[in-house]
């Protein structure tokens, strides 16, 4: 058996708790700190699993990634999910505090570059239209919509939405303007808040200015921390991986016709029409580390209602086989770390970490897709980037850019149906390009013969640059964040469930109480919103 020097020294390190030692590795930089063991299992993650707090400390202060995507198609992050497990506060304060440091900081970076990529594209206005639909008549009857309204001249981009959050199971509307202006050395960001007149502003370069004091700003309530730590680790995932796109078909046996469906003034033929099937949602729920009380709560407070609205689960707990040696509760199977670092040596169930008690559910969706070749947007200059920029801490537009990321049929997609939970779908429809049919004061077609209309664009349209400018009279501050954003991924199906629930004439227990949702950011929300009188056109 290798010594402990030759093989995966920094895990070594780890499973002994050496945390100065480890610090010490860390700081001569010859070491992968994102190295995987024969597990599987980052330094991190092993930190984590075991319960080493001291060499979590150390992992995070040298920037080990929180948030490492799972193989297993978890959308939260295996970090987060061990450090609930563990069931010790401080170690789920500290990691979910570096996670969400971590994506504020890739977030800001990732910005000057995304308004790049947007310099060279045509300058467009679009609308966003997002609708909530389910199969189920009660949820339906509460599912919300909003309109997003994008304006981008230039590396300058405006995003406007009507939705502030989720809080005390009501919605808080407002309008809200997302302003981003690229510069030279990064970017200008502006939030505006129309309802009191009020911008924050942030100035985006590519070094962080004070990283210390935005880390101090992401730990979280002693309030959210308990929350996690009573209630199931809940992740929605849209597999993709075996999808499949087939034409739509009308007519019936040998009479079929091409059919013709309009969707924002542009045709969509029937053969144009596609359905993507093999489409899967899979709910993950852990609960191993909820008390027997909170496990009854979450089983008996489930109402005939809501067990229609549930699938079929299937259950899997994962102890391991019985052993004669010294165990501890996060190895409980007592596996020595000759047996562990051993890539030929079969654990075979045995594992370390608080043994999983998990539940699965899998529903298959036909998600829908509108094409038009005609249409003069380009998906993939000029759409995704915004997807882009929205989709790095915004669950709905995440799973639209993992849906349109795929090998697509050609056309750009006016119209897109796709599954968010097991009980709603989301349709996006992008429409009033260019003001064609609404028009705006703010965006006109080029008179013909000035440069924008002798552009190789194939609808040429100019933007006021006033929109990106701050209104007047509105009172210009610095950069002031709310707490930062968290997992809202099932807000909108719990405030639809309970809602339809409570007009039943019942009443659900849910678990804890939903938390208040944090205001949303144009990178950040995306929670429709039912439609409200929007900011004046301009």
């Amino acid at each position: 058996m290798a010594g402990p020097g030759p093989t995966f020294p920094l895990h070594r390190l780890v499973w002994a708790n050496r945390h100065r030692e480890l610090e010490a590795a860390l700081h001569s930089r010859q070491h992968d700190i994102e190295q995987e063991d024969p597990r599987g299992r980052t330094p991190l993650e092993l930190a984590v699993s075991l319960g080493n707090l001291e060499s979590v400390r150390v992992l995070l202060r040298h920037n080990a990634n929180v948030g490492k995507e799972s193989c297993q198609g978890w959308a939260v992050p295996p970090v987060l999910q061990e450090a609930v497990s563990t069931g010790d506060p401080e170690m789920v304060q500290l990691v979910l505090q570096y996670r969400d440091y971590q994506r504020a900081t890739q977030r800001l970076a990732g910005i000057p570059e995304l308004l790049n990529k947007l310099r060279q594209a045509p300058d467009f206005y679009v609308e966003m239209k997002w609708e909530f639909t389910s199969w189920v008549p009660l949820v339906s009857k509460m599912c919300p919509s909003d309109v997003y309204r994008v304006w981008k001249r230039g590396e300058n981009l405006r995003v406007d939405t009507s939705l502030l959050g989720f809080e005390h199971m009501t919605w808080q509307r407002g309008r809200r303007s997302f302003i981003f202006k690229g510069q030279e050395a990064g970017a200008l960001v502006m939030e505006v808040d129309h309802d009191r007149q009020l911008v924050h502003t942030e100035s985006l370069g590519l070094p962080l200015h004070e990283p210390e004091a935005l880390l101090a700003t992401m730990r979280p309530s002693e309030e959210h921390v308990a929350s996690r730590l009573t209630s199931p680790i809940v992740s929605t995932h849209l597999d993709t991986r075996n999808v499949a796109f087939e034409r739509n078909k009308c007519g019936i046996w040998g009479w079929r016709s091409e059919k013709m469906e309009t969707v924002s003034g542009y045709e969509a033929k029937a053969g144009e029409v596609y359905s993507a099937t093999n489409v899967e949602l899979v709910t993950r729920t852990r609960t191993e580390h909820l008390s027997d009380q909170d496990k009854s709560r979450s089983k008996g407070g489930k109402t005939p209602f809501q067990s229609f609205l549930g699938m079929a689960q299937q259950h899997s707990s994962h102890n391991g086989a019985p052993v004669q040696q010294a165990a501890s509760p996060t190895n409980p199977t007592a596996i020595s770390p000759d047996e562990y670092f051993d890539p030929n040596f079969s654990l075979e169930s045995r594992n370390i970490g608080r043994p999983i008690e998990m539940s699965s559910k899998v529903q298959r969706f036909k998600a829908t897709l509108w094409l038009s070749e005609e249409h003069p947007l380009s998906l993939g200059d000029q759409v995704m980037p915004i997807i882009d920029l929205m989709a790095i801490s915004n669950a709905h537009f995440a799973k639209l850019r993992d849906f349109i990321t795929l090998r697509l049929p050609p056309g750009f997609p006016v119209k897109i149906e796709i599954p968010l939970f097991h009980v709603l779908n989301a349709r996006i429809t992008f429409s009033n390009l260019c003001g064609c049919d609404e028009p705006l004061s703010s965006v006109w077609v080029p008179a013909p013969g000035s440069a924008v209309a002798a552009s190789a664009s194939p609808f040429p349209c100019e933007v006021d640059p006033a929109v990106f400018e701050v209104p007047d009279g509105y009172s210009v501050l610095g950069a002031e964040r709310s707490e930062p954003l968290r997992d809202e991924d099932d807000d909108l199906l719990q405030f639809a469930i309970q809602q339809s629930l409570l007009e039943a004439g019942t009443e659900a227990e849910q678990g804890p109480p939903g938390k208040p949702a944090d205001v949303p950011r144009a990178w950040g929300s995306g929670i429709p919103s039912q439609d409200v009188p929007g900011p004046p056109k301009l």
